[in-house]
């Protein structure tokens, strides 16, 4: 018979659980690297929760200009012309 696989300690189990929040396995070369998680807030990329909450003003103030919607700007330029 083999050896039993002992219980972790309650302060183990918290350590491993925050490892687990905190970084990542991925495959580099065949081997398994661990490596920071990006990251998220709600579960999100913090770069798409921005997309999707942020007003124009926002982000035109933190100079993000690509987010800001062009259809908005087309639409009240054919009413001038």
């Amino acid at each position: 018979m083999g050896k039993r696989k002992r219980k972790l300690a309650p302060t183990e189990k918290a350590e491993k659980k925050r490892r687990q929040r905190e970084y990542m396995t991925v495959l580099v070369n065949g081997k398994q690297k661990r490596v920071k998680r990006p990251p998220t807030i709600d579960g999100m990329d913090v770069d798409e929760f921005i997309r999707r909450n942020a007003d124009p003003i926002w982000l035109h103030q933190n100079e993000m200009w690509e987010y800001i919607d062009q259809p908005e700007y087309e639409d009240s330029q054919k009413g001038l012309c």
